[in-house]
């Protein structure tokens, strides 16, 4: 595991540990599962677009859906 060295505001950053803390994590723990779900978001859109696309033969018949 790799160590970064981040930079915030002392107030936000005792303001998070706070919630960590009221979670019952750290803010490490909550930094990580953070991370993981930001590096997703790449993944979760292709996918995305990739089960619209294979809807792309479907025919609503003129209707549109909202």
């Amino acid at each position: 595991m790799k160590n970064v060295t981040l930079s915030a505001d002392e107030d936000l950053i005792e303001e998070a540990r706070a919630v960590a803390r009221s979670r019952r994590t750290t803010l490490n723990a909550a930094f990580r599962e953070w991370l993981v779900q930001y590096a997703g978001r790449r993944a979760r859109k292709r996918e995305l677009e990739e089960f619209f696309q294979s809807l792309r033969y479907v025919n609503s018949g003129g209707r549109r859906f909202t």
